[in-house]
C-alpha cells in the first residue's frame, strides 16, 4: 500500500520559487542605471517617477547615468500617490508615442506600480481592469528596472501592480510574473531625502509586511527566511532612521529589509491588516502605512488565538531579541505587540481611528469591504465581516 505523507505541521511545505529580479545594492548604485539598461539590450527607456522625486534631484541622477551610457530617456513625472487607472492611462499616452524598449520605475510604490501598470497596457492592450487577478497577461512585457526611493512597499521585488479604479477607488491587484522587475537597484542614498513622515509611514508598512508574511496560510520555508531576515533588519533600524535621517547604515538596512519583505510577499501573500487598511485609505485618505500600522496590533492579537500563528509570531519576535520563545510563546507574542505599538508611537501615529476622522457609523461598511479584500483569504485565522467589525471597533 502506498504510504501517505502528511504535510509539515503548521506550515505549507510546497512552493515554487522562481527568482525573477536581480538585486543591485549599494550606496550610489543608481549610477549604474545606464550600464544595467544597456545590459538588457535597451537604448530608449521611459522613466516613470513623481514630482517630489524630480524635485529631490533623483530623476537627474538617473538621467545622467543613462546619458553617460548612450541611453535616451523619456520622462513621465506625474505619478500620484495611490495611483489610479487614470494615472496609468496618462503614463501610457507618453509611452505609446516614444518607441521605448524598457521602463524604469523610480520612486516609492506608486511610481513602481504605475510603471508596471503602463507595461501591462503597452504590451498587452486593454484596461487595467482586464488584469485584475493573477496571470492575465498573454504577451511578453518590456524589461522593467525598479529603483525604490523609500524603504516601504517592497514593490521592486513583487510581480503585482496595485492600481485603484478611478471611479470606484477599489484597489486592484494585477499580478503576473512577467510584470516583475528584471532588476532592482537598491541605493540607500536615495532614501535620505525622504520627509520624516514618509520615512515613518513607509517603514511601518515594511514592518507590517514582515509580520504578516510570517504567518499567512501561504507561507513556506523560503518565504519565512525573508520574513524573518526582513524583521531583523527593520525593527532595530526603524528608530535609528527616525532619530537620524542621515544614518546611511540604518537607511541601507531599512531598504534591504523592505526588499526582503517584498520578496516574502511575492511568495506568501499578506493578511488581514492589509485587508482592513485598504478601505480606510479609500474612504478617509489615511496613508496606507499608517492605516496598516494602526490595525496591525489588533490583527496580531486576533490571529494569536490560532496556535500555529501564535507560534509564528513568537518565533518572529525572537529574531531581533524582542522576546525568547523558550520563555513562553504567549509572552513572546505580547512582547511583539508591545514592540509594534512602541514603533507606532515613535512614528507619531494616532492611536485610534477616531483621531483620523473615521466615523463610528461607518465601521460596518468598512468591515464589509475589508472582508472582500483579496489578502483576507491568506490570513492564518479564518476572518469574516463580523471579525473585521470587532477589529475596527477595537481600533476605534
Amino acid at each position: 500500500m502506498e504510504q501517505m505523507v502528511t504535510p509539515m505541521e503548521g506550515l505549507t511545505s510546497q512552493f515554487d520559487f522562481q527568482p525573477r529580479t536581480r538585486l543591485v545594492f549599494g550606496v550610489n548604485a543608481v549610477e549604474r542605471t545606464g550600464e544595467i539598461v544597456r545590459e538588457l539590450g535597451a537604448r530608449k527607456v521611459l522613466l516613470v517617477t513623481d514630482p517630489g522625486i524630480a524635485a529631490a534631484g533623483h530623476e537627474q541622477h538617473a538621467l545622467k547615468s543613462l546619458a553617460a551610457d548612450g541611453v535616451t530617456a523619456v520622462v513621465f513625472d506625474k505619478v500620484r500617490e495611490n495611483p489610479t487607472t487614470r494615472c496609468v492611462d496618462d503614463c501610457l499616452a507618453v509611452a505609446k508615442s516614444t518607441g521605448i524598449e524598457a521602463i524604469i520605475g523610480l520612486g516609492g510604490g506608486s511610481s513602481m506600480d504605475t510603471a508596471k501598470g503602463c507595461n501591462f497596457l503597452l504590451t498587452n492592450g486593454g484596461r487595467m481592469q482586464d488584469y485584475w487577478g493573477m496571470g492575465k497577461a498573454t504577451k511578453p512585457m518590456l524589461p522593467l528596472i525598479a529603483i525604490p526611493t523609500t524603504a516601504g512597499t517592497g514593490s521592486e521585488c513583487q510581480s503585482a501592480a496595485i492600481i485603484a479604479d478611478e471611479i470606484t477607488h477599489q484597489k486592484m491587484a494585477c499580478l503576473d510574473p512577467k510584470a516583475a522587475a528584471r532588476v532592482a537597484i537598491l541605493d540607500p542614498a536615495l532614501t535620505i531625502s525622504q520627509p520624516t513622515r514618509v520615512t515613518a509611514c513607509t517603514g511601518i508598512d515594511a514592518i507590517a509586511h514582515a509580520v504578516e508574511t510570517a504567518v499567512t496560510k501561504k507561507r513556506n520555508p523560503f518565504s519565512l527566511m525573508f520574513s524573518h531576515e526582513a524583521f531583523k533588519l527593520l525593527a532595530p533600524n526603524f528608530p535609528r532612521v527616525l532619530e537620524n535621517a542621515n544614518d546611511l547604515e540604518a537607511r541601507g538596512k531599512m531598504l534591504l529589509g523592505a526588499a526582503f519583505a517584498g520578496t516574502a510577499i511575492e511568495n506568501s501573500m499578506l493578511g488581514a491588516a492589509h485587508s482592513a487598511a485598504n478601505p480606510l485609505t479609500a474612504h478617509y485618505g489615511i496613508v496606507h502605512g499608517q492605516a496598516v500600522g494602526m490595525m496591525l496590533p489588533h490583527v496580531v492579537r486576533f490571529n494569536a488565538e490560532n496556535e500555529t500563528a501564535r507560534r509564528g509570531y513568537a518565533e518572529l519576535a525572537s529574531g531581533p531579541e524582542i522576546a525568547c520563545v523558550s520563555e513562553g510563546v504567549e509572552q513572546a507574542v505580547d512582547a511583539l505587540v508591545q514592540e509594534i505599538e512602541t514603533l507606532l508611537e515613535l512614528a507619531d501615529m494616532p492611536s485610534a481611528l477616531g483621531e483620523c476622522g473615521v466615523r463610528e457609523k461607518d465601521l460596518p461598511m468598512l468591515a464589509a469591504e475589508a472582508a472582500k479584500q483579496w489578502t483576507a483569504a491568506f490570513n492564518p485565522r479564518l476572518i469574516g465581516e463580523k471579525d473585521f467589525l470587532a477589529l475596527f471597533e477595537a481600533a476605534f
